[in-house]
Parts: C-alpha cells; structure tokens; sequence
C-alpha cells in the first residue's frame, strides 16, 4: 500500500512541475509580447484553490484533474474582447509572436531537462566502476576487442567514470546510430578505442538494447548482508532489517550478495523460505518478490541493498560529477541528443521498425516515479528529465491539439498569406483528438497487460 501511495504521489508532483514548466513558457512569452493572460491553470476541471496577485489581471489556478494545464489568453476567437483591450489579444498579435509564444511550452520542457541534467552531474552520483566483468555470448560485445577487465573511460569521446553513465550513453549512442566507440583501459594500461556496432537493419528494440550488448559490470564478492530497506517493498513487509545476514534461501545455503539476488530475480510472486542470523540469533522468513518488467525481463524484487565494506568500495565503487562549463556542455549535449532520439524513435514505431509496446502509459509512468523517488534526489532528477524531454518532444509533433499542430497551422499561415480556416481547424482538431485518445488508451492497455502479465 506504502509502494503505491509513493508512486501516485511521486507522479503527481512529477506531473505537476513538468505542466507548471510547460505553461510558464506559453505564460511567459505571452506576457513579454504584450498579450493579456487570463487564466494560468496547473489541471483541469474544477478550481481547487485560486488567487490573485496585486495589480495582476491573471487568476491562478490549482484543478482536481492533475492530468496537464492551461493559459487562457485574451482572444477574439474565443469571445468578445473590449476595443480597448483588442491590443492585447492574442489573435492580434504578429505571426511570428503566436508562433513563439506555442513553441515556448515545449522549449521550457528542454529547458528543464537542461538544468535537471546540469543538477544530477553538478551533484555527482555513486555507482560500479565501468570495469567490464563478464560477456554473453549473444551479445554484441564479445566479438570486438573488448576484453573481461577493460574499464570504459568514455563514449564516443564522452567520459563515463560509472557503469550506469557508461552503459546509458552505449544504449542511446547504439539506437541512434547503430554502432558507438569506445575508450578503455586494458589491464595492461594501455587505453584503445573499441567500436560496437548492429547492422544497420537489425537495430533492436529500445528495452532490448542493453541485453543485445552483451555486457556485465565487475562486481565484489559482497556478503549478503542487508543494508538499506526501502519502505513499503516484499523485504519490508517480510520483516528484514538492516544487519540481517542471509544464510540460506530454500535450504539452499547463500555465500554472495550475488547468489541472493540471482535467486531473488529467478522467485517472482513465489513465497520463498529464507534463514538469517540477526544479533546471534537464527531466524526463519518467507518473502515473495514483486514481479517487476525490467529491460523486458520480468524479474523478482523486494526492494532491499546490502551493505558495502569501505575497502571494497573503493576497488568497486566510484564518483562521477562534472562541474562548470563542463557539466553544461554535457548537461546540452545529453538534452539535445536524448531529444533527437525520442523524435527518432516515435518515427520508428509510426513506421513499424520499432513495437508499440515501447510506450508508457500512466501507470507504468507511475512506478517509474515511485521508484526513482524512493531511491533518492538524482534518479528522481533523472526521471524528471527524460519524462520532460518526452512531454517537449511530443507537444512539438505536428498532431492537431497539441502545440506542434498550432505551430504547423502557423507555417500554413506564413506560407499562404492567411489564416487556415476555422473550418479546416475544426476538422483536424476532431482528427488531433481522435489520434490522442487513441494513443493514449493503446499506452494504457500496454500498460495493464505489463502489470498483468
């Protein structure tokens, strides 16, 4: 219960600023070119709390339905307007004013994916050391140069310094463009370039890439003892606690953190005994991992992180931060490359070469909150960012209703001399409104058949 009231909260403030973001651009831009902002609405339907400011004709809105927002400028088109406010009307503003003040929605949601990815690297986060541990055999990694040991110093010339950064810039890099390069540091010393590659008509699937790779991080031999239990999850509810040794899972005795999880990942929605000794003393549990959909495979959690010896930490474990014009140079980069991409992408799935099953709809937008959210600051930062850069590049679709279907009626416009007729609005508009709700019931039956199985 705990898991689920964190994930609907987590969406809802997620949702929340991202819409409070994208209206403070149409906001914003409005109000620089002189046009009169009625009402600034974070949700819709009914007001739940309203106020103005002194000296301030704009009535700010908080709705029960936090499921998007809305500016109402003053506009001819959607009733009379005072012939001395006519000015100030958003109909009457200059072309190219209308087209900036719809295109700032989305250039905010960039924005803000800019400054959340300048935060997490100013920030800097912990994770494995990108040292190379083991290949699959189906992967892609084993038949290049790279060898168990290589550490990843950079990706195509960008550094890494941890595994997550490291395999995150592969994957996008790989589904951008089929192939990436690689930096890394035999054991030898020597540093060497290494380049992966799919052919060219066999890119795999966003949630397979990483599989397709075929690579796994180094890791120490910890022990399994428990150390941080997150509230809510199987592990919590199971009773384990921080100190927890674990001995043997199913009679079957554990040495590893590794084996632990191993059979953790392989027991979803199955009780599994298990025996540990806390404070001298031998215990007997049972806990059932939750089934989660992880990179495609379903596997069992139960929410729970051991404990690491410091000196183990150091061989392991490293720190990755920028500072700086190099954080905003990579914090740039990252947007505007993790942008193309999702344009890319929505191309692929219109065309066929990529599943629908790569949407997200609410609910598994939900858990992806709650989850980054119970972990801490940057992956919720994270998770902030790209569901940012997805509502940006989305809304710049040329899809009636949506603030590229504006923008492209206004190139119409630039290009004929004229407005498009009411009329012609109206019929694409209907057809707009079909297309979205269409998505967006496909996006939730994709994700209750996930949450189904």
């Amino acid at each position: 219960m705990m898991a689920l009231l964190t994930s609907v909260i987590s969406f809802i403030v997620a949702l929340g600023v991202l819409v409070t973001v994208h209206e403070f651009g149409h906001f914003w831009v409005a109000r620089k070119f002189g046009v009169k902002v009625l009402r600034f609405s974070v949700g819709f339907g009914k007001p739940l709390f309203t106020f103005r400011r002194n000296n301030d004709s704009t009535e700010y809105v908080l709705a029960g339905i936090p499921l998007g927002g809305y500016v109402k400028m003053l506009d001819e088109s959607e009733g009379a307007v005072e012939e001395h406010e006519k000015h100030l009307a958003f109909n009457n503003k200059p072309l190219f004013s209308r087209f900036l003040i719809v295109l700032a929605g989305p250039v905010f949601n960039l924005l803000f994916a800019f400054f959340a990815f300048f935060a997490i690297l100013t920030i800097g986060e912990d994770g494995l050391k990108p040292v190379i541990g083991g290949m699959t055999e189906s992967g892609i990694a084993i038949h290049s140069d790279i060898e168990i040991g290589d550490e990843i110093l950079a990706v195509n010339d960008r550094p890494t310094g941890i595994w997550r950064v490291a395999v995150g810039l592969m994957a996008s890099e790989l589904l951008d463009t089929g192939h990436v390069e690689l930096t890394v540091a035999k054991t030898g010393g020597q540093v060497k370039k290494v380049v992966l590659s799919f052919p060219a008509n066999l890119l795999p699937e966003p949630n397979e890439v990483v599989d397709r790779i075929g690579i796994e991080p180094l890791l120490p031999k910890i022990k399994p003892i428990i150390g941080t239990v997150i509230d809510g999850e199987a592990g919590h509810k199971a009773g384990l606690k921080q100190g927890d040794l674990i001995v043997s899972v199913n009679q079957k005795a554990i040495e590893t953190w590794r084996e632990w999880v191993s059979l953790i990942r392989t027991n979803h929605n199955k009780s599994i005994s298990i025996q540990v000794i806390r404070n001298n003393d031998i215990l007997q549990m049972s806990v059932t991992p939750k089934e989660i959909t992880e990179n495609g495979e379903v596997i069992g959690r139960i929410g729970v992180s051991p404990i690491v010896d410091e000196n183990i930490a150091r061989d392991f474990y490293s720190s990755y931060s920028l500072s700086g014009f190099s954080a905003m140079t990579e914090a740039a980069t990252q947007t505007i490359n993790y942008s193309l991409l999702t344009f890319k992408l929505i191309g692929r799935m219109i065309v066929g070469e990529a599943s629908v099953q790569n949407l997200s709809g609410p609910i598994r937008l939900a858990q992806y909150a709650g989850k980054t959210a119970s972990i801490g600051l940057v992956p919720f930062l994270n998770f902030l960012a790209f569901l940012s850069i997805s509502l940006g590049v989305i809304n710049l679709l040329p899809i009636p209703m949506l603030d590229g279907g504006h923008l492209f009626f206004y190139l119409i416009e630039a290009v004929k001399g004229k407005p498009v007729s009411d009329k012609a609005q109206g019929v694409f508009m209907r057809f707009g409104m079909f297309v979205l709700l269409s998505i967006m019931l496909l996006a939730v039956f994709i994700d209750l058949s996930r949450l189904l199985g």
